[in-house]
């Protein structure tokens, strides 16, 4: 695997410095009060740099008419599974990394353990062949190799492709259904629920179609940011240039937990109403995207 950053300008390094320190503070921290064994024994193994930062061709314009800017990707490797729980290790970095007013490029992280990540390239999973290809080492603890990639027959791609593609999808349209039938049932919360969710399958979609790999997360912004490192064309149905666009988005990527549970949750009538434009929009985005990218498969494999 690779380890420079000679092709990232120096400001760039320093940021991905000081995400290091915050990282690794946070998690001795979520650490330190545990009795348990695996908590005593608990270690960061790697921090792999991947996406565009590690391949080149990032983009950081927030200025521009999308504002769109290019994420921070990283795969924290850890010694043990049950250390990937993001509420119980991972959150305080997750929002130390937001608000560190020295690190200005969004950060997106997925945790798994060495195991987890030898099984999966073993297996012929190529979000991780990928990585194991194209990342950039920032930290090991030991030097220990990933396990070698096993590839995937080109057969065996677009049938897991296929079937991603037309579950999720599938999935994505009817809540983006549900959605508008409450929204214009007066239902604001239960709208923003099924909107959220319809995100949330619709980012999940394009990332199992083209990677056949989806974290296990709820947070759309995070999902958002890594389908959008496979396409760039997603970026243009949710627009980062207006504060109060962001807001809203922000706002829906609460719903999620707060719509259901929270009697202070709430979202506008005309909040909802441009969410609701744009996630069909996405939805159209995400059908092109994984269309085509199933079409390249199948005659790949003709």
């Amino acid at each position: 695997m690779k380890s420079s950053l000679d092709h990232m300008p120096l400001r760039k390094q320093r940021e991905l410095g000081r995400v290091l320190e915050i990282l690794h503070e946070e998690f001795e921290d979520a650490l330190k009060e545990g009795t348990a064994d695996f908590k005593k024994r608990g270690r960061i193994l790697k921090i792999i740099l991947f996406g565009s930062y590690a391949k080149g061709g990032w983009v950081d314009e927030p200025f521009t008419m999308k504002g769109y800017r290019s994420d921070f990707d990283l795969l924290i490797i850890v010694n043990n599974r049950k250390l990937c729980e993001f509420a119980d290790y991972w959150y305080k970095a997750a929002d130390r990394l937001i608000h560190e007013a020295s690190i200005e490029t969004p950060v997106s992280f997925i945790v798994h353990s060495r195991r987890e990540v030898n099984t999966y390239l073993r297996e012929g999973q190529y979000f991780f062949s990928d990585i194991r290809k194209e990342g950039i080492v920032l930290y090991e603890l030991d030097d220990e190799p990933l396990a070698e990639a096993e590839p995937l027959t080109l057969e065996d791609r677009l049938r897991l492709a296929n079937d991603h593609f037309h579950h999720r999808y599938t999935t994505a349209q009817n809540l983006n259904a549900l959605a508008n039938s409450a929204k214009h049932s007066s239902m604001i919360n239960e709208a923003a629920f099924l909107m959220h969710q319809s995100l949330e399958q619709a980012y999940s979609c394009t990332l199992l179609t083209l990677t056949n790999y989806g974290p296990p997360s709820h947070n759309i912004k995070f999902l958002r940011s890594l389908a959008e490192e496979q396409d760039r064309r997603l970026a243009e149905a949710f627009p980062r240039d207006q504060h109060k666009e962001r807001a809203w988005f922000n706002t829906l990527n609460e719903a999620y937990v707060k719509a259901r549970y929270s009697k202070h949750y709430e979202i506008s009538e005309e909040a909802l109403r441009w969410l609701g434009e744009r996630t069909t929009m996405l939805l159209e985005l995400v059908r092109v995207v994984c269309s085509e990218h199933l079409e390249k498969l199948k005659h790949s494999s003709d």
